[in-house]
């Protein structure tokens, strides 16, 4: 059934957990690993990965964190986690045959951990197979240190889209059909990002950062759209106290939807009991008002986590092939 990881928001991850790899120079393991011991799933690390900045990311703390890849939870081989990501990355999964659209996929914790299997690895298998190339971001977390924090994943998530735009043709993709999706607190990332990509937030340092990091589209799966709701906030400062109210307002994305913003596709479960179905409820509603493209899947039952593994029984099961069809509508076609 779902993956529960409500224990994790708003409180650090236990101390037991079992170390899956430490990292190399690089903060990553062997790039031939098969991700969770699944031999048919894509590898982690990718054999392909584009470092995101030249130097040391923005906000860099005197001393970095250490990467901590680690495996626990009630569906083993689905739950790899990332913490401690000092040098944020994207994995880059290539399809056999590429149709030109791609995804920039943001995996959920609650900014606490990287879901990398269960939202990142699995989407690019399913989303591979039907010829879309995936990326995969490995993002900073906001309670490690780092300088405006609450600003992290979101200078991450910018420079991943335009350092992907920068390299189109040699990753065999369109740049104008580039969206994003995210899951949960990866959810809040992609509505941010769609709202925001174009806030300054970090001071260039290439001419890849002349580039837009406008997402085509946005993916949004049980996401968090709003920081006033419950103790949401708390995300912004790794489970500890709120920040300041006008970073509250600022990174609520729901509240700065206006006309300009891009399509947009939902999934919640109604039964969600770690992100209230009201987030989506709400950017669907401020997406109706400012005259904006929405299509939401709203699931009776499927709890908070599930990735793109509800059970086969439950009519939800259905969403990748509905995002899928509906990617081929909403991305840009050749020559469109």
């Amino acid at each position: 059934m779902a993956i529960h990881r409500r224990e994790f928001f708003g409180a650090a991850l236990s101390a037991g957990l079992l170390t899956a790899a430490r990292g190399d120079a690089q903060g990553w393991g062997d790039p031939a690993t098969p991700a969770a011991g699944d031999p048919d799933a894509p590898p982690f690390p990718a054999r392909e990965r584009l470092a995101l900045w030249p130097g040391p990311p923005p906000g860099s703390p005197a001393r970095a964190p250490v990467l901590a890849p680690t495996m626990n939870g009630p569906k083993g081989a689905r739950e790899l986690w990332l913490r401690g990501i000092a040098v944020p990355e994207v994995h880059v999964y290539r399809p056999a045959r590429p149709n030109g659209a791609s995804l920039l996929a943001l995996p959920g914790g609650g900014y606490q951990f990287v879901s990398f299997q269960n939202e990142g690895l699995d989407v690019a298998q399913r989303f591979n197979a039907l010829g879309t190339t995936v990326f995969v971001l490995a993002y900073r977390l906001p309670g490690e240190g780092w300088a405006r924090p609450h600003s992290v994943p979101l200078q991450d998530a910018q420079r991943a889209m335009r350092l992907i735009r920068a390299r189109a043709g040699d990753l065999r993709i369109d740049s104008a059909r580039l969206g994003v999706v995210g899951f949960s607190a990866g959810g809040h990332l992609a509505a941010d990002l769609a709202v925001a990509h174009d806030e300054r937030v970090y001071d260039p340092v290439d001419a890849a950062d002349r580039l837009s990091a406008r997402p085509a589209f946005a993916g949004l799966v049980y996401p968090v759209t709003d920081l006033r709701i419950g103790t949401a906030a708390t995300m912004l400062s790794g489970g500890g106290a709120a920040p300041p109210a006008a970073i509250v307002e600022a990174r609520s994305p729901v509240r700065r939807i206006t006309p300009a913003i891009m399509t947009s596709f939902l999934v919640h479960a109604l039964d969600d009991p770690v992100v209230p179905l009201e987030h989506s409820l709400g950017w669907i509603a401020a997406c109706r008002a400012a005259g904006g493209k929405v299509e939401a899947h709203l699931l009776q039952e499927g709890g908070h986590g599930f990735g793109l593994h509800l059970p086969p029984v439950l009519p939800g099961a259905r969403w990748p092939e509905l995002f899928a069809a509906w990617i081929a509508r909403a991305a840009p076609q050749p020559g469109a």
